[in-house]
């Protein structure tokens, strides 16, 4: 874990630098738009794409080394497998090196370079967003589920398209990130559930659905099983790891029970925020089904990095007197919460042979 600990110190005080050397533009009187210092952000980009570019373990990272070692990527293996865009990224690294490891650092690259540049462009507290990406978890899960992150980085450069409502743009680049892993096609049928305003009667529903689901899950599971028992995601019927961790639960619902009492304001400052709301609950939704079944958790990747710009923009909400208290409470909570989660819970063990 030191190397994770180093991270996040490293990354928090570039992030935060860029921020305290930022540019802010007032519009329409209330809504304040604010340009962080690139320089101090490519800071934190490249201590994030070191760390988990050059690493060699944690979740199924030895799998795609090993994979990557052994196989000759042909056109007619590439055809047979899942998700033939990560294969033919496969193919193309290989004429260069048949070092596994720069299938990791690519994937590194691209991933985190695309969630930052989203983030520096909609989240209002950049180094929140990006604190909270490292000790939320999500960080952490992008070197484990390596292809649907990769996915889930791509879909999110396609912000600007869901505020926009442009269906056809943001299709496209949907359709492209699913020849990396196919569960990105979901994305689709919601680009129409997030167009609506937030805490509607659509929202209620939505969380009602999710609750019945929890309560009837062994009849709602059989059903979806029986469903997909002829695709590519009929194994995950074989899954018996048990639900999500109910902290996990907490976690993610915390910021949206903030945004819902702070509603009003949250629309006045951040006029897009139904948008990322909306993403935010339906993330939630997975994250409670996920509490019977861990595989549905794994949906949940496309919607939390929603989360992560909502975090920053909740301190927003509140008196100025209290920003800095809520600030220093999110600070505090989230990293009580990494220490749990990944020294505690999963103990987790950083291995790389380039970082000590």
């Amino acid at each position: 874990m030191t190397i994770l600990w180093i991270n996040l110190s490293i990354v928090f005080i570039f992030s935060f630098f860029s921020r305290y050397f930022s540019k802010s533009i007032i519009i329409n009187d209330s809504y304040i738009l604010v340009k962080p210092n690139k320089i101090f952000i490519l800071g934190a980009l490249l201590s994030l794409i070191m760390v988990s570019g050059l690493r060699n373990n944690i979740g199924d990272t030895f799998f795609y080394m090993h994979s990557y070692k052994i196989f000759d990527f042909t056109w007619e293996l590439i055809k047979s497998q899942k998700d033939i865009g990560f294969g033919i990224l496969q193919m193309l690294l290989k004429r260069y090196s048949d070092d596994p490891q720069i299938l990791i650092f690519t994937t590194a690259v691209i991933t985190n370079l695309f969630i930052l540049i989203v983030l520096y462009k909609y989240s209002r507290i950049l180094e929140l967003s990006i604190y909270v990406y490292i000790t939320g978890g999500l960080f952490l899960i992008t070197m484990n589920g390596i292809r649907q992150c990769l996915a889930a980085s791509i879909i999110f450069t396609a912000t600007k398209y869901l505020i926009e409502g442009n269906w056809f743009k943001y299709t496209l680049v949907i359709i492209f990130a699913s020849l990396f892993h196919q569960s990105a096609l979901i994305l689709i049928p919601i680009f129409f559930l997030v167009r609506y305003k937030a805490w509607s009667k659509a929202t209620l529903i939505l969380l009602l659905m999710s609750v019945i689901i929890v309560l009837g899950f062994n009849q709602f599971s059989s059903v979806l099983f029986s469903t997909i028992q002829d695709t590519q995601y009929s194994e995950y019927s074989n899954f018996s790891e048990g639900g999500a961790n109910k902290i996990r639960v907490v976690v993610f619902a915390a910021p949206l029970v903030i945004a819902y009492f702070g509603r009003d304001r949250l629309r006045e400052i951040f006029p897009e925020s139904d948008f990322i709301v909306n993403m935010s609950i339906i993330g939630l939704v997975f994250m409670i089904i996920s509490t019977q079944n861990w595989i549905f958790a794994r949906f949940n990747i496309y919607f939390e990095l929603y989360q992560i710009i909502l975090i920053s923009w909740i301190v927003k909400v509140f008196n100025e007197k209290d920003q800095k208290l809520i600030y220093y409470a999110i600070l505090i909570c989230y990293f009580a919460y990494y220490y749990y989660e990944s020294v505690i819970s999963l103990n987790i063990v950083y291995k790389s042979s380039y970082l000590g």
